[in-house]
């Protein structure tokens, strides 16, 4: 079957993740992207967590999400390289780099240059702030916009101060953005037959996310501050427990909710007592209704509190690990982690997160070696052997 973006060719400058996440997002669901690279590969290939990836130049976090791509190496610097990006273009449908604004100018092929091309182009330029304002050129670093957007001001707890999300959170909501941006770019294409510029902040991608946060200041007056592990309804049975030896987030936000936990942790006494009577002497006496639930949960450990209290209703979770989660009975029913064959072995990796009735995301080939199809994508455009040998002697491929 026929997926999304199948037939869509993307010429993707993009490294990091941001980038190379949007880009990924689409080559999952049938785009053809070939992935332009600097000649010694770009840095994400050669992260330390293994060295024995690193060395191989297939990190696993570069893997993750330049999966289903095409690797050609080119030295931008150099005319040569420039004008085969201008004949790849030609055929292109999209562009996509995220590079600080001005830089693909100066090189000569930023958007004025390859809408000339190609007038029918989408660009996809993804920055820290953008392409116009006075920090357009200011450099975007996932922490930097962690801190800036407001997300470690209600990340953390009052006693240990702002706290960094676990993963880069701004990087992939923003590559999150940027494919939905190319996306809807491609669909108005199809209607007005026009190329355009796809401009993507991730400081405004971010603020996006955080829309009811944002709302609840410009609308209401409310000021955030740091939540802990408290859910957004602010509900004292919505936040993280003790529980035998581990913890529990309870997610218990409504009364039919509420009356099951308790029912569930033996603690039917409690509906009688008046500091419990509704939410908001609850939240009043959030301490004392904290020391009941944590004295009952004490008994049993948390995994086996978590299949207690679900089957009654209560929702919860008890903290699961990476490599735990990724085996989970729900995940494996619906072949949410894709596994395929390469020379090192059968890998596995997290898909698209959404499925299709028909045409869905689907990991064909694992991420390419360093300039892998560098002769096929040259071959494609023109170039014969003797050529592609005569610009590998000069290194510009």
């Amino acid at each position: 079957m026929t997926r999304p973006f199948e037939g869509v060719k993307i010429l993707d400058f993009t490294q990091v993740l941001a980038g190379p996440y949007a880009s990924y997002q689409l080559a999952l669901l049938g785009a053809d992207v070939i992935k332009v690279e600097r000649r010694e590969g770009e840095d994400m290939r050669r992260t330390p967590l293994s060295r024995e990836w690193a060395e191989r130049g297939l990190a696993p976090g570069w893997q993750a999400i330049n999966g289903n791509k095409k690797s050609l190496t080119l030295d931008l610097a150099k005319v040569e390289a420039i004008a085969i990006v201008k004949k790849l273009v030609a055929e292109a449908d999209v562009v996509m780099e995220n590079f600080r604004p001005g830089v693909m100018d100066k090189l000569g092929i930023g958007y004025a240059a390859l809408s000339e091309v190609n007038p029918k182009l989408i660009y996809c330029a993804i920055s820290g702030f953008g392409q116009t304002g006075p920090e357009r050129a200011s450099p975007g670093y996932d922490g930097k916009i962690q801190a800036l957007s407001g997300i470690m001001a209600i990340t953390g707890h009052e006693r240990t101060g702002p706290t960094r999300a676990g993963f880069a959170v701004c990087d992939v909501l923003t590559g999150a953005t940027a494919a939905f941006g190319v996306s809807s770019a491609l669909f108005q294409r199809i209607r007005t037959g026009k190329g355009q510029m796809v401009d993507v902040s991730m400081l405004e991608a971010t603020l996006a996310f955080l829309a009811g946060q944002v709302a609840d200041y410009s609308v209401a007056g409310h000021r955030q501050k740091l939540s802990g592990n408290q859910a957004v309804s602010r509900k004292p049975t919505a936040n993280l427990f003790k529980a035998g030896e581990g913890f529990l987030l309870l997610a218990v936000n409504n009364e039919k909710q509420y009356i099951a936990l308790m029912k569930a942790l033996g603690r039917d006494d409690t509906f009688d007592d008046p500091r419990f009577s509704n939410w908001f002497a609850r939240q009043e006496n959030e301490p004392a209704l904290r020391a009941v639930i944590e004295g009952a949960l004490a008994q049993k450990s948390a995994r086996d509190w978590e299949k207690i209290l679900e089957a009654a209703g209560a929702p919860c979770a008890s903290i699961w690990t990476i490599e735990e989660v990724i085996d989970h009975p729900q995940i494996a029913a619906r072949s949410a982690i894709q596994e395929i064959d390469t020379p090192y072995g059968r890998l596995r990796f997290a898909g698209s997160g959404f499925r299709l009735a028909h045409g869905g995301g689907r990991l064909e080939s694992m991420a390419p070696a360093l300039g892998a199809h560098t002769e096929e994508v040259l071959s494609a455009i023109g170039y014969d052997g003797a050529a592609i040998a005569d610009l590998r002697a000069r290194e510009v491929i």
